[in-house]
C-alpha cells in the first residue's frame, strides 16, 4: 500500500539543524489521519524566511507582507468530509496531490519565543493548521470555522 508523500525542502542552509523535519512529517500524517484521509496523498512543504514568504505572499495573494504560513490547496474539499475528485489523482504515483505549504522560519522562531514554546512545537502547530486548509477548512470570515 502506498503511503503519503511529504516533500520538504528549504531555501535556507542546514535547516535540519534547527527544525525537526521528521516531526514535521509526523504532524502532517497525524493531521491527515485525524481527518480520516486514507487515500495516499502528496504534500509539498517549503521552509523559507520572512523575505521568501513575503515574495510568495505578494505574488500569489497580492499581499506585500511576511506571514507565518501559506497554504495552496490543489483540491476543492469539504471540511470534515474527505471525498476528493479522483480525476486529480497522479496516475504515475497513485497519490492525490493536496497542495503546497510554505512556512517562514523567522516567524516560527519569533512566535515560539512569544508563546513560550519550542520552534519545533510552533512548526508542528503551523503545519497542522495548514494541512487543515488543504483539506478545505477556512477561517477567512473569522467565524466559527476559525
Amino acid at each position: 500500500m502506498k503511503r503519503h508523500k511529504i516533500d520538504v525542502r528549504s531555501d535556507l542552509p542546514a535547516i535540519g539543524r534547527y527544525l525537526n523535519i521528521a516531526l514535521l512529517r509526523r504532524a502532517v500524517k497525524a493531521a491527515l489521519a485525524a481527518e480520516n484521509v486514507s487515500l495516499p496523498c502528496e504534500i509539498s512543504v517549503l521552509i523559507t524566511n520572512d523575505e521568501g514568504i513575503r515574495v510568495i505572499n505578494n505574488e500569489f495573494r497580492g499581499k506585500d507582507a511576511a506571514t507565518d504560513v501559506l497554504s495552496f490547496p490543489m483540491q476543492e474539499l469539504t471540511p470534515g468530509a474527505f471525498r476528493p475528485d479522483l480525476s486529480g489523482l497522479n496516475l504515475d504515483t497513485g497519490r492525490l496531490p493536496l497542495g503546497d505549504i510554505v512556512l517562514s522560519f523567522d516567524r516560527i522562531k519569533a512566535q515560539a519565543f512569544e508563546f513560550g514554546q519550542t520552534p519545533d512545537r510552533e512548526m508542528a502547530y503551523l503545519v497542522i493548521h495548514s494541512v487543515l486548509h488543504l483539506l478545505g477548512y477556512d477561517h477567512m470570515d473569522e467565524g466559527p470555522e476559525k
